[in-house]
């Protein structure tokens, strides 16, 4: 077993530098990265607005660039962070990409893939929530607040 010299923390932070980027585009501000034997594998934020494609969430482009960095369809071996709860389009995603491990900040009570109350992941994918949490709420928070601002 590969123990992790870096924390769920530390991966969630750089999941959460990814949502800024999102914001800073126009985006609504959700990052994620996928991490594979220590070590980032693959970056992405939200870019639905950008590429006019409602598909392009984060995890989404997270996982097709984590898959094309290592050369394979399956991320058994793989961590994604993103900094909500994944839909669940981007669930039924991960599922089929076999990841291990799920690791999100801010529940997601509108749109999370854990409101249907049935298996969306695959059996041996593991979950982690609440990863700095307060600070991937703060940063969707602040978003749509200055969103209706201007509205």
């Amino acid at each position: 077993m590969i123990f992790s010299v870096f924390s769920d923390e530390h991966f969630m932070k750089e999941a959460l530098r990814q949502a800024e980027a999102a914001r800073l585009a126009g985006e609504v501000p959700v990052g994620a990265v996928v991490v594979c034997g220590n070590r980032i594998v693959a970056r992405a934020h939200n870019l639905t607005e950008t590429l006019n494609d409602v598909t392009a969430h984060a995890e989404m482009l997270a996982i097709t660039a984590a898959a094309n960095h290592l050369g394979g369809k399956y991320l058994e071996d793989c961590t994604l962070y993103v900094t909500l709860e994944p839909c669940l389009m981007c669930a039924g995603a991960l599922h089929h990409a076999h990841i291990g491990k799920v690791v999100w900040g801010a529940d997601d009570p509108k749109r999370g893939f854990s409101l249907l109350q049935k298996p969306v992941l695959h059996p041996k994918t593991t979950i982690q929530k609440g990863i700095e949490a307060a600070s991937c709420e703060k940063i969707l928070k602040d978003f749509f607040i200055e969103r209706r601002k201007e509205g």
